[in-house]
């Protein structure tokens, strides 16, 4: 089969190679997969993989060898996969404990961005409690964990601050279900009791600061690749500031994710859940697509496995 492997002397460490086909142990489906939308970890993290390994958390595709012991997806059903590595290439391996099943006849672009970008959003803002009422700061909400986000929360019933730099992405944002959108977590007009980080570095110590007594901030992204450096003070419970906290969050260590991949997939089929896709392109073109200085839009660009 065709995959995207690691080469370290190409351009953008990867080169499209035959390898051999995934063998599947007695747990193992194979899907052929459909679609892909690489993630912003999976693209910086490949100058750190070795020489022939096949990089990608998240494919759609479809089950073509069903496991031996009878678990995992039925032959024939489209599933949202996840796991760490192996999702660029016709073929991968998967698990009933790594799968969301998909509606008859869903998109398979659209599922392709389920996996990492909605289910970490939709962990992610479980971890703030119920949301209904709320007040809650996405900071980062262009990314594309953010732009989810922005729209689960709303469903939920907060009231959804949205950060960006971007003005000419306010009415998107809006949109999708921001009260309000800001440039930074210091431009709050009045505090917050949940925030979802997705920058890191500076922006998260302001929007930790913008916290009421009892909010939590999870940090979920470090795309602005900044250290987070707390002043004295910063710290202090006084002042209405009690019993904050700062939680971190990885989705490798979450469990039990088939359900929501598949509610999340359903959400999106049924048009209740705008999966915010930046543009659909051949996965020949995937090192083109994410070259520096390329220009995109908001949210994930699909690659479509011919």
């Amino acid at each position: 089969m065709l995959a995207w492997t690691v080469d370290h002397s190409a351009l953008g460490h990867l080169a499209l190679r035959e390898v051999s086909d995934p063998t599947p142990g007695p747990h193992e489906a194979v899907i052929e997969v459909r679609s892909f939308a690489p993630n912003h970890g999976d693209l910086e993290g490949l100058p750190g993989l070795p020489d022939g390994a096949v990089p990608g958390w998240d494919a759609a595709g479809v089950v073509v060898a069903e496991a031996a012991d009878g678990t995992g997806p039925r032959l024939g059903r489209l599933v949202a996969s996840l796991g760490p590595g192996g999702a660029w290439a016709q073929r991968r391996l998967v698990t009933a404990e790594s799968v969301g099943t998909v509606p008859a006849g869903a998109d398979p672009d659209a599922t392709s961005v389920v996996p990492v970008a909605a289910t970490s959003a939709l962990r992610g803002l479980r971890r703030l409690g119920a949301l209904d009422g709320r007040r809650v700061l996405v900071s980062g909400a262009t990314s594309a964990v953010g732009l989810f986000a922005v729209q689960l929360a709303a469903r939920a019933g907060a009231e959804v601050v949205a950060t960006t730099r971007n003005p000419d992405a306010h009415e998107r944002l809006v949109e999708l279900g921001a009260y309000e959108v800001i440039a930074s977590p210091s431009d709050l007009d009045r505090d917050v009791s949940g925030v979802l980080d997705l920058l890191g570095g500076s922006h998260l110590v302001r929007a930790f600061a913008r916290l009421t007594a009892g909010g939590t901030l999870v940090a979920l992204g470090h795309a602005a690749g900044e250290e987070e450096r707390f002043a004295y003070g910063d710290l202090h419970g006084d002042g209405n500031r009690h019993d904050r906290s700062l939680t971190t969050f990885f989705l490798g260590a979450e469990e039990d994710l088939g359900p929501d991949m598949s509610w999340l997939a359903a959400e999106i089929h049924a048009g209740r859940l705008d999966p915010v896709i930046a543009g659909v392109r051949p996965w020949q073109e995937l090192p083109d697509a994410f070259a520096p200085g390329t220009e995109r839009g908001y949210g994930k660009v699909v690659l479509t496995v011919g």
